[in-house]
């Protein structure tokens, strides 16, 4: 009866050890795939949506420099011909003279000339266009901002703030303000037919450089008046840089005299110059 319990026992063991170890089996897989399922959901947590890129700029061309906005009327105001010219030689002053580009999509330019006895104009006009390379990060325009903040730190022009009224001791110019210096005085009623003290009203006004409002998106001027001397004449140089969306457009316009002495104005050459600019505008909202 010994022998035949124990033949009972030693086949019942095996059988239980079996059943534990696919037990043991399956909680192991069990367990695994649990595990990955969890490692998954984290990892999709973790890696979120990927970044949607800006799209592109306004502008994916430029227009042709020595046409765009630079009508013919502008033209013989800031670049008068002289009278020895023959028609074909204005055509060709008009017609201008484009910059040798690489990538007509992305930077050209165009330059005029006029000669006279009495001065030599210049005229010069650029289109740049920005593209930014990593879009998922900056768009076109972010980046032809950064181009114009880096040519306005350049003029070293102070960047707009929400005070448009200079400070004492900003370092802005205050050539407009001069005038009022007189005021204290303007009470005092002088003797008829009696000079005003401290008045110059044949001084030219100066402008200077400056922050403008009102074209495009941001933009700036710049007049610069070379040294006087003693045979050489003052040339006046104005350059208005402005932004419109992913563009950087520059109009520069020089009035170099023959004779010494004679100083181009600052309010006229910077009027011509920005109706030119507002011209471009306009152009490039069409």
């Amino acid at each position: 009866m010994q022998r035949k319990a124990v033949r009972r026992g030693s086949r019942i063991l095996p059988g239980i050890a079996v059943l534990t170890a696919l037990a043991a089996g399956a909680l192991g897989l069990t367990g695994c795939t649990g595990g990955s399922s969890g490692g998954g959901t984290s990892d999709a947590k973790a890696g979120g949506n990927p970044a949607v890129p800006a799209q592109p700029g306004k502008y994916r061309s430029l227009p042709a420099p020595c046409k765009a906005g630079v009508d013919s009327k502008k033209l013989k105001a800031m670049l008068p011909a002289g009278d020895s010219l023959t028609p074909e030689q204005r055509d060709q002053l008009y017609a201008g003279v484009a910059d040798a580009s690489y990538d007509g999509d992305r930077h050209v330019g165009c330059r005029w000339t006029a000669q006279s006895p009495e001065e030599t104009r210049l005229l010069s006009v650029g289109f740049e266009r920005v593209v930014s390379y990593d879009r998922a990060t900056a768009s076109d325009d972010d980046k032809a901002k950064q181009v114009y903040v880096r040519l306005l730190t350049d003029a070293h022009l102070p960047f707009p703030g929400p005070a448009t009224s200079a400070s004492p001791g900003s370092g802005t110019p205050a050539a407009p303000a001069a005038p009022n210096a007189a005021a204290p005085s303007a009470s005092a009623t002088p003797p008829a037919g009696a000079p005003t003290p401290g008045a110059t009203p044949s001084a030219p006004v100066e402008l200077g450089s400056r922050v403008l409002d009102g074209l495009g998106s941001d933009a700036f001027i710049e007049d610069k008046l070379s040294p006087a001397g003693a045979t050489a004449a003052q040339a006046r140089t104005v350059r208005i840089v402005f932004r419109t969306s992913n563009v950087i457009v520059k109009v520069e316009y020089s009035v170099q005299p023959a004779l010494p002495g004679t100083v181009p104005p600052s309010a006229e050459t910077q009027d011509r110059a920005r109706q030119l600019a507002q011209a471009l505008v306009e152009r490039f909202n069409e």
